[in-house]
């Protein structure tokens, strides 16, 4: 009923609080999909946990920029957000809170995405239970790796696949 790679987003939003991974799994789904035909709400999404990412570590700007931008995007998508088992509301009202609790420099809380559909939430839950993983636990901190990760994973893909696509265009 839910694609795989949302199920993975969820997870990763409430169980390790793992912002960055929430960004690259839906960013993969989204492109799966050509220029053009791209669905919003994902992006929505993925801006919901950048900026999430970002607060968490105090860049203001950039956190107040993607809920701006979520917030934006999403107010056009209740079908789309019902659709993914998410109350459309309550998710708009936690996401303007969130947004001014960014803009007054308040420290990071957790936040969870409101479900709507309770099977959609127990799937997660299995998952996790699975995996030895928490679930909405606000007590559980992740580690400097998870909340700095963009500037300490290893790239050495990412600069290949550049490279490769920057002497394609060089070729032409």
């Amino acid at each position: 009923m839910y694609h795989e790679a949302y199920i993975q987003f969820l997870i990763h939003f409430h169980s390790d609080y793992d912002y960055f991974e929430c960004h690259e799994v839906l960013e993969e789904h989204w492109k799966t999909k050509p220029r053009g035909e791209r669905e919003q709400h994902w992006v929505g999404l993925i801006q919901i946990a950048v900026a999430l990412y970002h607060h968490r570590r105090s860049n203001w700007n950039g956190a107040e920029r993607m809920m701006k931008s979520a917030l934006f995007i999403l107010q056009n998508e209740k079908q789309h957000i019902e659709a993914l088992g998410l109350e459309y509301l309550k998710l708009l009202l936690l996401l303007k809170e969130r947004l001014h609790i960014i803009q007054n420099h308040d420290s990071y809380t957790t936040l969870f995405l409101p479900f709507a559909d309770s099977n959609l939430e127990n799937i997660c839950i299995q998952l996790c239970k699975t995996k030895r993983l928490p679930w909405k636990e606000t007590s559980s901190t992740p580690s400097e790796d998870i909340i700095h990760k963009h500037s300490r994973r290893n790239r050495e893909d990412v600069i290949s696949e550049r490279n490769i696509q920057l002497q394609k265009r060089k070729q032409r």
